[in-house]
């Protein structure tokens, strides 16, 4: 089984950059897509990114295309979240995923996924 750890969260000002890394330990890593999901007070927990097990193939919520870039290092047994220009509708708790698939048919399904980190908060003021 896959543990995974998210670090890297913060307070931040808007238009500020910010990068989350997620550290697995245990199993199978490079084989398995990875992604980003978060959550915000009161609101469902929605899908940000997610890169698949080759590192060939990413996919990206609509809000945070062009901002936010994916990536992972299997070496290390890691995967970043680089978050740029930051706004404050990205407040979340930051919640690293693991699938049981090198792609993922549906990226945004919570159900594609079989381990998760705890998360990481992300604060971003005005």
């Amino acid at each position: 089984q896959v543990y995974l750890v998210e670090s890297g969260g913060g307070l931040v000002q808007a238009g500020a950059s910010l990068k989350l890394s997620c550290t697995a330990s245990g199993g199978s890593f490079n084989t398995s897509a990875m992604a980003w999901f978060r959550q915000a007070p009161g609101k469902a927990r929605e899908f940000v990114a997610g890169l698949s097990g080759s590192g060939g193939g990413t996919m990206y919520e609509e809000s945070v295309k062009g901002r936010f870039t994916i990536s992972r290092d299997n070496a290390e047994r890691r995967v970043y979240l680089q978050m740029n220009t930051v706004k404050p509708e990205d407040t979340a708790v930051d919640y690293c995923a693991g699938a049981s698939s090198p792609y993922p048919e549906t990226w945004c399904s919570r159900r594609e996924y079989t381990c998760w980190g705890q998360g990481t908060q992300v604060t971003v003021s005005s």
